[in-house]
């Protein structure tokens, strides 16, 4: 069994608090599957601890925009990129400060093993592209190129709202599913939700343990009014990154 999560967005409450969660059930195997940072207050702590604990993880759209430049973000993103990229280069310690730049720009696109693909958005785009529970209905073609690119599971993240896709299209959320899935034969494309910005209106932070025959969605309460509390004390960071934490939005 291992854990995958993903957009812990520098919120470093619910990620120790998920961390704590998998040391819990006994889980020694974490895969990230990126946006380890922006939007929260905790950038670097949250990097270092996915450096320490995770077995593998992958680049996010804002990891990818720290990194190099944001990408079609609107103020309040490209504001929380640009001044997570400040905290990286104020470290005073340049031996530190030149590793956390190097695990960064080092983070693939892309897990392959042979029972799973891993990205951060979608297999078709890896870094950007959306898949959102709507597109079942409003975009119901874009699924055939999608569940092309790989084998038989993809997990992802990126929209921050957990739960599975299959090639009906048909999508399942996690109370649907009971938060657990079966696993068969058929392709599926599991979102395993978000620790540090849940959006699926559902404070929680969420992720997944896979095993061999199952996927369970796991929620976990964490400090959200501590976290809210350094988002507003921090200026160049939109109060609304904060407060949307309290309603899972």
């Amino acid at each position: 069994m291992f854990a995958i999560v993903s957009d812990i967005h520098g919120n470093l409450e619910a990620f120790t608090a998920v961390l704590e969660e998998i040391e819990r059930r006994g889980v020694q195997h974490i895969v990230c599957l990126g946006d380890i940072i922006g939007y929260g207050p905790n950038p670097m702590e949250c990097l270092d601890l996915v450096a320490k604990r995770c077995r593998a993880s992958i680049m996010g759209n804002h990891d990818f925009a720290v990194f190099y430049e944001p990408y079609n973000f609107n103020s309040g993103a490209e504001s929380a990129s640009y001044w997570t990229r400040g905290c990286f280069e104020a470290d005073p310690d340049p031996v530190r400060k030149a590793n956390r730049w190097k695990f960064l720009g080092n983070l693939p696109v892309r897990i392959r093993t042979n029972e799973f693909v891993g990205v951060h958005a979608s297999p078709r785009r890896p870094i950007n592209e959306y898949i959102f529970p709507d597109d079942i209905y409003t975009n119901p073609g874009k699924f055939v190129s999608i569940f092309e690119r790989f084998e038989r599971m993809c997990f992802v993240g990126h929209t921050h709202v957990p739960g599975v896709f299959l090639e009906g299209p048909d999508f399942y959320s996690p109370d649907e599913l009971d938060y657990r899935y079966e696993l068969t034969d058929e392709k599926a494309i599991i979102n395993v939700g978000s620790v540090g910005q849940p959006r699926d209106r559902d404070p929680r932070s969420s992720f997944v343990l896979v095993s061999d025959t199952a996927i369970e969605f796991i929620r976990v309460p964490y400090d959200v009014q501590t976290t809210v509390r350094k988002v507003h004390a921090i200026d160049a960071l939109d109060d609304f990154l904060g407060t949307r934490l309290i309603d899972g939005r």
